[in-house]
């Protein structure tokens, strides 16, 4: 039987304001510039609309970035000969059991490569960070399922590490390695300088090429803090692998195709305005803290922060699972677009409720995004990849 040790870490004080260790103050300076940080949170809980039982795609994506995973583990096992104690973090591991798939290989890892180079396992340090609203009891419902997962008795102590990645979490020169998948695409905040004069949740072909700029200059800010702030928590020579919800549009920057999760999102608010069901300036005046970058749009960040070097860089197809197209029949697509909506729901509802409130009926509007991904279900051109990344701290 392998061991977790589980201790949950709390915070009064959890910065969300990106300033770096050499930068904090002694004044009330602790109000955050990230409005709304607060509600980007998955769904909570194991219900049927929760992030637990919705997440078959980010599980799809672990895989995916698998080989990456394993060999960045090995190799800063090597370049930092074998250190006694290891600090392991995800960042931004939400609710359920898949950050756990994902420790659960780089602890694997690192003890099958110990055996094989005879050298004694290490103690290891597995800190799980999200906001301070995500449902992390939930998330330690699943330590029984980590300990399967475990190939020996290699010491684990699990944590929870509450606050915004934006800031620091970690003291200076504590970690060894990291892991964040699909987590970095939320911003710190939606810009602030998006028109609101139409119905769309984020960028699409008729938005003003303002509207890109402002969301890309927001990514660029906060990637840039997320990269600082990991580089005064890890060792030299640590390693870092990001996987990003991304795009391959470079020509056209407002391009995003008819099934992009969020085109439909906007679709389905409409419906409800047309049908009367919600006001259209409150859909109007509603944008997303959300940024799918290019492949080069993520490496001049990388190069113009300077503490990481690129180690890997892939591209890889994107698809929630569900939509392949794969049956003509009616049911099916009906049966995949419900699946799909689920999962997008668990990403998004406590961000709609927060704004919406009582103003939307959370269960019709998915049901219309459903219908929606049905419609689309044999989408080819898709604009949508995955990005993992790996880097090493110089």
């Amino acid at each position: 039987m392998h061991l977790s040790y589980v201790c949950v870490y709390t915070c009064d004080r959890c910065r969300s304001d990106g300033k770096s260790e050499n930068e904090m103050s002694n004044g009330d300076e602790e109000s955050s510039n990230y409005t709304g940080v607060s509600i980007l949170s998955m769904r909570g809980g194991d219900g049927h609309n929760s992030y637990a039982a919705n997440s078959l795609m980010q599980r799809r994506v672990l895989s995916m970035s698998k080989p990456i995973l394993v060999k960045n583990t090995k190799e800063m096992m090597t370049s930092l000969n074998f250190p006694k104690c290891i600090k392991v973090a995800d960042l931004g591991c939400s609710s359920g059991q898949n950050t756990f798939l994902a420790m659960s290989e780089i602890v694997n890892t690192i003890t099958t490569l110990c055996q094989e180079r005879n050298q004694n396992p290490p103690e290891i340090d597995c800190c799980l960070n999200d906001l301070p609203g995500n449902d992390f009891n939930t998330t330690f419902k699943f330590i029984s399922f980590f300990n399967d997962k475990l190939t020996s008795n290699t010491p684990c102590f699990v944590s929870g590490v509450p606050g915004s990645f934006y800031s620091r979490l970690f003291p200076r020169n504590s970690l060894h390695f990291i892991h964040s998948n699909y987590s970095v695409n939320y911003p710190s905040k939606v810009p602030e300088e998006l028109e609101k004069n139409k119905m769309s949740v984020y960028i699409t072909s008729s938005s003003p090429l303002s509207e890109y700029k402002a969301y890309l200059n927001q990514f660029q800010k906060d990637f840039k803090t997320f990269l600082r702030m990991r580089s005064e928590e890890m060792v030299s020579n640590g390693r870092m692998v990001v996987t990003l919800f991304g795009r391959n549009t470079i020509d056209d920057p407002l391009y995003r195709d008819c099934c992009h999760h969020l085109t439909l999102l906007s679709d389905s608010l409409s419906d409800l305005v047309f049908e009367g069901l919600v006001s259209a300036s409150k859909v109007n005046s509603f944008k997303l803290p959300f940024y799918d970058p290019t492949e080069e749009e993520v490496k001049e960040i990388i190069r113009n922060e300077g503490s990481f070097q690129i180690n890997d860089l892939e591209t890889h197809a994107f698809d929630l699972g569900h939509s392949k197209g794969e049956s003509s029949l009616q049911s099916s697509r009906a049966k995949q677009g419900e699946k799909e909506a689920n999962c997008v729901r668990a990403a998004l509802e406590t961000m709609l409720v927060a704004y919406f409130g009582d103003a939307i009926n959370i269960d019709t509007l998915f049901a219309k995004y459903a219908h929606h991904v049905s419609q689309h279900a044999i989408c080819m051109n898709k604009t949508s990849v995955t990005l993992v990344i790996s880097l090493v701290r110089k």
